[in-house]
């Protein structure tokens, strides 16, 4: 296929002029790279940069944009709520029209709270569970997930040689800062590993407050629980009197109407929303049992913040809720389709081209991973495989105008057409020709 000559002047300068203002030039750390990517606009599937060169998205803002950017429901309803009014640190009525739609679509959700985004509800969550529970551990996995605040950031992409033996993992900080004494009550296990949950909760389950994972784990590949994993960790929490948390920032309405809960058929006590449930507005949700949200609803424990329920949020909570649920037959199989093609034409190139590349996933988000194991199942198993390739190869899918998360992730939207699955995977195969 023709290469294009793709120039990056303007986002150099726009790089050199934020360093000198922002931190690092960038605004998260996800976002550190060489040459950052300054956004002019962005349409559907595709988004421009400043210097003009058009992009192939299947990073959608790391998976909010289900429905593409610049969704033309997101737009008209946040534009019609900002006409009247933005803030009110008062109640109104869309957020009890979202949280009646959330309690109808997620199996576990019978009260809800909203927070602005998704490391505020695993928060709330983790402080509920040791409220309600009045257990002081939470057990977490390595490799996954659950935002960046000081009492979960551990042992997340750890360096091997810190994270001690595989079945009993050492928990390894996140960052500089971070209390020594936050991970006094965190107990941290291998993924997939239902023995070793079983072990801990035969020494230390009247200490346990929680078991929080991501049911579908999408930060660390994309990995599919083994089978009766999360069934098994259910019944071990209820026969131990601890919670079940998920963990649904990415999965929730990306993978299932009612996310991986849904999907995989495991009712959590609590579960954690965000991302695609407002097409890229901040907005998350924390949902749960009536009995465990109570401690929330009577004062026990404390769950507050101004942009709480922010009626421009809720209004395009409401908007794309409302189209998920009312059009989950017309839009999931499509949604599903177009990702197992585009895994399969990934699939199809790289044993064309002999490259091992790992195809993994549901399909509306997936993984690729170059390894010659069989699968992924867990963090070590992850670490283990070609990452030096695998920054290769997102770096020449970058070059030809293909933008996936770095570390091989994929998210498909409803806007990506067949024309362009077709177009990604022919530039995928010269990318891969070229490995």
């Amino acid at each position: 296929m023709q290469t294009v000559a793709r120039g990056y002047e303007r986002s150099t300068k726009l790089y050199e002029r934020a360093r000198q203002v922002i931190a690092g030039g960038v605004s998260s750390d996800a976002r550190r790279a060489e040459q950052p990517l300054f956004v002019d606009h962005a349409r559907g599937a595709e988004l421009w940069d400043v210097d003009g060169n058009r992009y192939l998205d299947y990073v959608l803002g790391q998976g909010p944009n289900l429905l593409g950017h610049a969704a033309p429901l997101v737009a008209e309803a946040v534009s019609a709520q900002v006409s009247r009014g933005v803030a009110y640190a008062a109640q109104h009525e869309l957020e009890a029209v979202v949280a009646e739609r959330l309690c109808s679509m997620i199996p576990a959700a019978e009260l809800v709270r909203f927070n602005s985004v998704g490391s505020e509800a695993v928060h709330g969550a983790i402080r509920l569970a040791r409220g309600h529970t009045g257990r002081p551990k939470i057990v977490k996995f390595e490799g996954n997930y659950h935002g960046w605040l000081d009492p979960v950031l551990y042992s997340v992409h750890p360096d091997l040689a810190l994270a001690g033996d595989a079945r009993h993992p050492t928990a390894v900080g996140g960052t500089a800062g971070q209390p020594r004494h936050d991970a006094d009550d965190l107990i941290v296990l291998p993924y997939n590993d239902l023995p070793a949950v079983a072990e801990v909760f035969s020494t230390s389950g009247d200490e346990i407050a929680a078991v929080i994972l991501e049911p579908l784990l999408c930060n660390t590949g994309c990995i599919t629980p083994k089978a009766g994993y999360l069934e098994g960790l259910r019944d071990l929490t209820r026969q131990h009197g601890a919670l079940l948390i998920f963990d649904e920032i990415i999965s929730g309405f990306r993978v299932a109407p009612g996310g991986a809960q849904e999907l995989l058929g495991v009712v959590p006590d609590l579960a954690a929303f965000g991302k695609a449930m407002a097409g890229g507005m901040q907005v998350s949700a924390l949902v749960g049992t009536r009995e465990v949200m109570g401690s929330i609803a009577d004062g026990k424990v404390a769950h507050a913040g101004t942009f709480n329920s922010h009626p421009v949020a809720m209004a395009a909570a409401d908007a794309v809720l409302r189209h998920l649920d009312e059009h989950r037959d017309t839009v999931y199989p499509p949604l599903n389709a177009a990702g197992r093609r585009l895994m399969a034409g990934l699939r199809a190139s790289a044993e064309r081209h002999g490259v091992p590349l790992l195809v993994d996933g549901p399909g509306p988000v997936f993984q690729t991973c170059v390894t010659d194991q069989a699968e992924v199942t867990d963090y070590r198993s992850f670490a283990a495989c070609d990452r030096a390739t695998m920054a290769r190869f997102h770096a020449g899918l970058y070059a030809a105008g293909v933008n996936i998360v770095p570390r091989g992730l994929w998210f498909l939207s409803t806007e990506h057409t067949e024309e362009q699955i077709d177009e990604t995977i022919a530039v995928a195969d010269s990318v891969l020709a070229s490995l």
